[in-house]
């Protein structure tokens, strides 16, 4: 039985377009394996909190005055942000849907962000310490985390406390200048909510470990730092 040529050559280009993806995606899988192994164990510190609890103020200011700039301030909704905006990623819409809703993002985007910010960190600054600010923020994220990251010492969870009230008025001022779409009333209401529902299990899981260090940051930005300076 013989075929047809251009049944041939449609098998052919289909084989061949197969063998080209097959190999592209193995290239993917080792890159991805080396970068990850190129990165050593590393020191972490998880900051949760509130929209608004100055979460990234803190952080900030650890990292440019603790340890001569050797820790590493990476927030993960910043992370996501910039995904977003990123032309041509296949993400963006979800990250841009789940945003704009108040919700959390698929675990295994936000550990992957997380972990290429680390990996650039190290290669660029050789760190190997980082506060990493707005994770995690489910279950989800843990177990994505553990996946793939479980070598990484967690130090503690460096958690903010702030009344409802107080952090609606800091996100509805800073919404005035920021252009974020989630600084308006109704999605921080929902970001609010989701990260009681969400956040409270995590917090919970780690003070079991002793694990957390709660700070009440309704206070002056220096007060709160003098207090997380002394962890």
């Amino acid at each position: 039985m013989s075929l047809c040529p251009i049944t041939l050559t449609l098998f052919f280009s289909s084989a061949t377009a197969y063998t080209i993806r097959l190999r592209k995606q193995r290239q993917q899988l080792q890159q991805q394996k080396k970068s990850t192994a190129s990165l050593p164990e590393c020191q972490v510190v998880f900051v949760l909190g509130g929209p608004g609890s100055g979460k990234g103020t803190q952080c900030q200011l650890i990292q440019e005055r603790i340890e001569g700039g050797k820790w590493s301030h990476l927030s993960a909704g910043d992370l996501l942000r910039a995904e977003r905006k990123k032309e041509g990623s296949p993400t963006a819409d979800l990250i841009n849907t789940k945003i704009a809703m108040g919700a959390i993002v698929p675990a295994a985007i936000t550990v992957s962000l997380l972990r290429n910010a680390m990996e650039a960190e190290y290669e660029n600054r050789g760190c190997t310490k980082f506060l990493i600010d707005g994770f995690p923020r489910s279950e989800g994220n843990i177990t994505a985390w553990n996946s793939t990251m479980a070598k990484h010492h967690i130090e503690f969870v460096l958690n903010f406390v702030c009344p409802e009230e107080i952090l609606i008025g800091r996100l509805l001022e800073r919404g005035q200048t920021s252009g974020r779409n989630d600084d308006q009333i109704d999605v921080i209401r929902k970001r609010f909510h989701t990260f009681q529902k969400e956040c409270k299990p995590i917090v919970e899981m780690y003070e079991k470990d002793n694990k957390v260090r709660t700070i009440a940051s309704d206070q002056p930005i220096e007060d709160v730092y003098n207090e997380v300076a002394t962890l």
